[in-house]
């Protein structure tokens, strides 16, 4: 049996990926779904890092973890109440589509201006974002087309190899392994499920 991470390791390997986000740099690291390449979601360049090496520019393919949904509300404008209502119903990862993303990088954005959006039940995820105080780039660590792969384990080397930093698999929690449901909604409260 996995032995808990100290508070004290859990502190700086937060702090060594917090600092790599900061300098426009690429992490590769765990979620409560599954291992994902992310970077400051403000950062334009990084976020084209991160295209290159999945060797990918399809936009709807990223979305963004945020800490809270106070977070969520400051960079998505025009998403419905019943949306957060959702959010906070979820019992399983949940991904909102939501319409209106601002303050982002731009190439992050689809044409039609909405953000997949998750508030992730993960105490690494969770740490990070409170270190950062931003959103992060959330995408499978995979080149596209390719198997998502659910463990760091399974992760391409070229995908190791490109990322900046990689999360000690210490700090990995009890994933779900599969990716999450997606649920888009219109800024009329339209709701179209994506994937259950």
């Amino acid at each position: 049996m996995a032995q808990t991470p100290k508070e004290s390791d859990l502190q700086r390997e937060v702090a060594l990926a917090a600092e790599t986000l900061r300098a426009g740099g690429i992490v590769l690291y765990p979620t409560d779904t599954v291992w994902g390449l992310g970077c400051d979601a403000t950062n334009a360049e990084a976020v084209a890092k991160i295209y290159a090496l999945k060797r990918s520019e399809n936009k709807k393919s990223m979305l963004v973890l945020c800490a809270s949904a106070d977070m969520v509300v400051r960079y998505v404008d025009r998403a419905p109440g019943i949306a957060f209502e959702v959010m906070e119903m979820a019992t399983s990862p949940l991904t909102l589509i939501l319409p209106g993303a601002r303050g982002l990088a731009a190439n992050l954005i689809p044409d039609e201006g909405t953000l997949g959006v998750r508030v992730p039940d993960h105490a690494f995820c969770q740490r990070l974002l409170r270190a950062l105080g931003r959103p992060i780039v959330s995408t499978s660590a995979n080149r596209s087309g390719e198997a998502t792969p659910a463990g760091l384990q399974e992760v391409a080397r070229e995908i190791v190899d490109g990322a900046d930093f990689v999360v000690n698999p210490r700090f990995e929690g009890h994933p779900t392994r599969r990716a999450s449901s997606i649920i888009a909604f219109g800024e009329g409260g339209e709701v179209k499920v994506i994937r259950e």
